[in-house]
């Protein structure tokens, strides 16, 4: 079911622990920052409640690769889900500087005590609208 979910957005810049031996972000970094972000809009979009009794986990992930990022460079990431289907969702991310990137994950909801895929009731999609 294709999703219209508002934008959530974090900034940051880019430290020197974020570089590999190039001297740009490190690949593993981007996909940390996918990971926190999409964290922290289920943390700010969640009720307590749908916080204890369920977790997201990541299935898939797809980057594309636009242009580096360099020490010191301003980075807007912007996330909202775009698809769902029973028990998964597609998160895109948008990791942006001068020129914008698109990076694609695709993640499934858990039972938290189980953790088993969970239908992805109209209540939980309600929340990122």
């Amino acid at each position: 079911m294709s999703v219209n979910s508002e934008v959530y957005k974090k900034h940051l810049t880019v430290s020197e622990d974020d570089l590999d031996d190039q001297q740009h972000v490190n690949n593993v970094r981007y996909v940390q920052w996918i990971q926190d972000v999409a964290q922290e809009h289920w943390e700010t979009r969640a009720s307590e409640e749908q916080k204890v009794g369920f977790v997201w986990v990541v299935v898939r992930h797809e980057i594309d690769y636009k242009m580096e990022a360099l020490l010191n460079d301003e980075i807007l990431l912007e996330t909202r889900i775009i698809d769902t289907t029973h028990v998964t969702s597609v998160r895109e991310v948008a990791i942006k500087n001068n020129n914008s990137g698109k990076l694609l994950a695709t993640w499934c909801l858990l039972d938290q005590k189980t953790k088993k895929p969970q239908r992805i009731s109209d209540e939980l999609k309600e929340i990122f609208q």
